[in-house]
């Protein structure tokens, strides 16, 4: 059953966001319907759908519209960049419903404003951002973690907004602050699960509230790390160049099916040519046989030239 008879207002990827839904995953911010930039609503879609959708697709986009449906929990559409509406099908779940709000609606919610969603985690360090890049299960958050717990700040889980300055220099804005981790990291790092909620339909995957390690300004992406999983017996950093800088930049933009199905194949190219004359963009290699993320940490700031913060 899902109750929307409340609006409230939020923060999350720069905007101010008011939900039927409730978020709880977002900081609250006052409701000033002048200033409201997204919008997220409960409306029956089915008729719509059954206009557009075709069979056995569950995607439908177009210029400035984004609409697809999850079997058994809802049908979802995203317009202009700043309205999302969901039609929740019987017994969805709210925190169903959430995930993907804040993850595939978001990601939409950015293309069409034509911010550039990387699909990973960024954190702040000494004044800039890098961006941890990877296909699902490279360990991006897990990652993430340790640098956190040496005292950089989180800047996005997930889903990490990129825009272009006037003077385009590529600038990364804080999402929300939440992180999601594996029970094998939690273990790793001594977390005991019972103490958070899981995501839902995995069950082994935690959502874990980070307010007081989270970065509350938009800082400048200096670099991009490509973490990817290999057999080899130790863990590797090389820069990535040329063209390939190029390809990896698109393969890890999120749901980056969006792009060129949404006409914005020359936009996102020309994004990324800009932001690639700014930073750095290196592979990092690391053995699936054992747990790495304290080494990679230390390989990244070693690359960056910089010392650990602290420890806790």
């Amino acid at each position: 059953m899902v109750d929307t008879l409340k609006r409230t207002a939020y923060k999350a990827f720069g905007f101010r966001v008011t939900s039927e839904l409730p978020l709880p995953e977002l900081p609250a911010d006052e409701m000033k319907s002048d200033k409201l930039e997204i919008s997220i609503e409960q409306a029956d879609l089915t008729r719509l759908w059954e206009k557009k959708s075709k069979p056995n697709r569950h995607f439908v986009i177009e210029q400035d519209l984004c609409m697809f449906k999850v079997p058994n929990l809802a049908i979802f559409l995203i317009e202009e960049g700043s309205k999302i509406t969901f039609s929740p099908l019987d017994n969805a779940r709210e925190d169903q419903l959430r995930l993907y709000i804040l993850g595939t609606c978001m990601g939409a919610v950015l293309v069409q404003r034509k911010i550039l969603p990387l699909h990973g985690s960024a954190i702040a360090i000494n004044g800039k951002a890098y961006a941890i890049v990877g296909d699902s299960g490279a360990g991006k958050s897990t990652l993430a973690s340790v640098f956190l717990k040496k005292g950089y700040p989180l800047l996005s889980d997930d889903v990490i907004p990129v825009t272009l300055s006037e003077e385009d220099i590529p600038i990364v804005t804080p999402a929300y602050p939440q992180q999601k981790l594996w029970v094998e990291s939690l273990n790793e790092f001594g977390m005991e699960s019972h103490h958070y909620k899981p995501i839902i339909d995995r069950e082994n995957k935690f959502a874990i509230p980070v307010l007081d390690q989270f970065a509350s300004k938009r800082l400048p992406l200096a670099g991009v790390f490509e973490l990817v999983k290999t057999n080899e017996d130790g863990t590797v950093i090389h820069p990535i160049e040329n063209l390939h800088k190029l390809h990896t930049l698109f393969n890890h933009t999120y749901r980056n099916f969006m792009i060129g199905r949404s006409g914005l194949m020359d936009w996102h190219f020309n994004t990324s040519a800009k932001i690639l004359s700014q930073i750095d963009l290196y592979q990092l290699r690391r053995p699936v046989s054992h747990f790495t993320a304290h080494e990679l940490t230390d390989l990244i700031l070693s690359t960056l030239k910089i010392e650990e913060k602290m420890y806790d």
